[in-house]
C-alpha cells in the first residue's frame, strides 16, 4: 500500500506542478494566441506563442516514425506468431527487444551521421538537419514496442480459431491476416498507440537531428523543432527562472501530457471495446 500510495502522490506532484507553472504562463499569455498563433519565438524580441510550430514538428517525426514501425512490426509479429518455428521465435523476439535498450542518443548520432548523409545521396535538397531522418531512426527505436507486443496478442489467439479456419479451407496467409490479426486487435491497437505516445515524448533523436527551428510545416526534408526539444532548449540554464520565457516549457509540457493522455484514453477504450466483442 506505501509503494502504491507513494506512486499515486508522485504523478500527483508532478500534475501539481504542471498545473501550477501552467496557470501562472497563461496570466501573462492569451491562451487563444497560445493554440492558434503559428509563430513560436519566445526567446526573441519580438515574441510569439503560438505552439502549433512545435506540434506540428512532433506530429511530423512521430508520423514518419509510425509509418515506418506500425507495417514491419505487425508483419513481423505475425511472422513470429504464425510462420516462424518455435526455436526462431525465441532467438529473434529477444534480438528485436534489444532495440529498446539502445540509448536513444546513440540513436540521434546515427541519425545525423549516418542516415542523414545516405538520404542526401538520393534527396540533394534534404537539409543537415531534418524530420526525415530522425522520424525513421524513432521508427526503428519503437520497432520493438509494436512487434513484441503485438506478437503477444497474436499468440494469445485460441487455437481453435486457427483450426475452425483451417477447417474451412483458409490458406495460411488468410487465417493469419483475416481470423488472427483481427481477433488480436485489442492487443495490436495497445501496442501501437505505446509507440505512439512513446515516439510523441522521445527527446534526444530529434534534440540532435531534427534541428532547433519552430515552423508550421509538413515538409520533412527541413529542419524543424518538437516540442521536446524546445524543453531540452530553455532547459539548459541560460533563461532566468520565474520568467515568461522559463514557464513555457511547463506550458509545452502541459500539452505533451494532455496529448498523452488522450492516446491513453483512446488505448484503454479500444482494449475494452474490443475485448468485449471478441468474448
Amino acid at each position: 500500500m506505501a509503494c502504491s500510495l507513494l506512486t499515486i502522490f508522485t504523478t500527483v506532484g508532478i500534475i501539481g506542478v504542471l498545473i501550477f507553472e501552467t496557470i501562472g504562463f497563461f496570466k501573462e499569455v492569451s491562451l487563444i494566441e497560445f493554440l492558434t498563433d503559428t509563430e513560436w519565438t519566445p526567446l526573441f524580441s519580438n515574441q510569439r506563442f503560438g505552439i502549433l510550430p512545435l506540434l506540428s514538428g512532433t506530429l511530423l517525426t512521430t508520423l514518419i516514425a509510425t509509418i515506418v514501425a506500425v507495417p514491419l512490426g505487425l508483419t513481423i509479429a505475425v511472422y513470429l506468431s504464425e510462420y516462424s518455428h518455435k526455436t526462431v521465435r525465441n532467438l529473434v523476439k529477444p534480438m528485436l527487444e534489444i532495440l529498446a535498450a539502445v540509448p536513444t542518443v546513440v540513436y540521434g548520432y546515427f541519425a545525423l551521421v549516418f542516415v542523414t548523409p545516405m538520404f542526401q545521396k538520393v534527396i540533394p535538397t534534404l537539409a543537415g538537419f531534418n524530420a526525415l531522418s530522425p522520424g525513421i531512426v524513432m521508427g526503428i527505436m519503437i520497432l520493438p514496442l509494436v512487434s513484441s507486443l503485438s506478437e503477444d496478442a497474436l499468440y494469445a489467439v485460441p487455437k481453435s480459431l486457427r483450426e475452425g479456419s483451417f477447417a474451412l479451407g483458409a490458406t495460411k496467409f488468410q487465417t493469419s491476416w483475416k481470423v488472427i490479426v483481427p481477433s488480436a486487435f485489442s492487443g495490436i491497437s495497445v501496442s501501437i498507440i505505446l509507440a505512439i505516445s512513446r515516439a510523441i515524448g522521445e527527446t534526444m533523436i530529434v534534440a540532435i537531428a531534427a534541428g532547433q527551428q519552430p515552423r508550421l510545416t509538413f515538409d520533412p526534408t527541413v529542419p524543424i523543432e518538437t516540442m521536446t526539444t524546445y524543453i531540452v532548449q530553455v532547459s539548459l540554464g541560460d533563461v532566468p527562472h520565474d520568467s515568461v520565457e522559463y514557464r513555457t516549457i511547463f506550458a509545452v509540457g502541459m500539452t505533451l501530457f494532455v496529448v498523452t493522455l488522450i492516446l491513453n484514453n483512446i488505448s484503454f477504450w479500444l482494449k475494452k471495446k474490443f475485448q468485449k466483442h471478441h468474448r
